[in-house]
């Protein structure tokens, strides 16, 4: 009968040492503030959208914002390209968290 629960003491101690880091980065990820935020605005299909998005760079937070807008505007594959690939109306980028 010990070794059953020996087992099992083993497999639950190998799951949470596998899950607890996991789960940690997961946590930290999420409360990391980008050095950048952008605000887009796309006009496509005669549909206008804006989205503001913060990322580590300047290049990531204006696609990550661009990406955002066309996932609102496009239905399908060929939309989204086409809207990926259309010129922001506007586009601003600001240190994040600042004015």
């Amino acid at each position: 009968m010990a070794e059953p629960r020996r087992r099992r003491w083993l497999s639950t101690m190998t799951a949470l040492g596998v899950l607890v880091p996991v789960a940690a980065f997961v946590i930290y990820s999420s409360f990391q503030i980008g050095e950048v935020e952008c605000e887009v605005c796309i006009a496509f299909d005669g549909r206008e959208v804006c989205r503001t998005v913060t990322g580590a760079s300047e290049e990531e937070a204006l696609r990550a914002a661009i990406d955002n807008a066309c996932a609102l505007l496009a239905g399908g594959v060929t939309d989204t390209i086409r809207c990926s690939r259309t010129r922001p109306v506007r586009a601003e980028c600001r240190p994040a968290g600042g004015v």
